[in-house]
């Protein structure tokens, strides 16, 4: 009786499995050329490569690594930073506020909904657009939150933001149309006895 052929292999396997396989393999590459880089040469391992050892392992150059990682990938809160660094960060959220708030979500002013062209001269309104700038960041990479970051933000950062900042006792409630007052909400100087008259 003749040889009969093998039972025909599967072809229904999932697409994403052979993604997965891949990714494995390049993974598994990189590691090796890891460990290979770690092992060569005389087969006493240099600072360098006992660093990166250490990193792998968990240590404190972990640590150290991930904390400087996390302090260049998160800015500080900008009422925090000090010149030239508060120069820079308030450049970016003008550059934000006037790009994408302003001809996104802002209609036209009214005494309901205030609004000042001097956003940027009201300290309340720096900080609270810049908190809303930066959960906009993050809420807005699928990657660090999925595809509902944008619909948490609009929920939970753009909506009081802008009931805080357009009411009539935000910090916009001495502006209107044309006109400009930055000190409506801030407090005159209060006489102190720790204060010393210049005489």
């Amino acid at each position: 009786m003749p040889d009969e052929p093998e039972e025909a292999p599967r072809l229904d396997v999932p697409v994403g499995m052979f993604e997965d396989i891949e990714d494995l393999k390049a993974k598994v590459a990189h590691l090796t050329s890891i460990l290979e880089t770690l092992t060569a040469g005389s087969g006493e391992p240099d600072e360098a490569s006992a660093a990166d050892t250490e990193k792998m392992a968990g240590g404190e150059g972990a640590a150290a690594a991930a904390e400087e990682e996390d302090e260049a990938q998160y800015p500080p809160f900008i009422l925090l930073l000090d010149p030239p660094a508060y120069d820079d960060e308030l450049r970016a959220l003008i550059e934000w506020v006037e790009g994408v708030l302003v001809p996104g979500y802002l209609g036209e002013p009214s005494a309901d909904a205030r609004w000042c062209h001097l956003w940027f001269e009201h300290t309340v309104a720096i900080a609270r657009l810049h908190a809303a700038w930066l959960a906009w960041q993050e809420l807005t990479d699928p990657a660090s939150c999925g595809y509902t970051g944008p619909s948490v933000w609009h929920r939970d950062h753009l909506d009081p933001l802008l009931r805080e900042l357009r009411g009539s006792s935000g910090p916009f409630a001495g502006c209107t149309k044309g006109e400009h007052q930055v000190d409506h909400r801030m407090p005159g100087l209060v006489p102190s006895a720790w204060r010393i008259a210049e005489s």
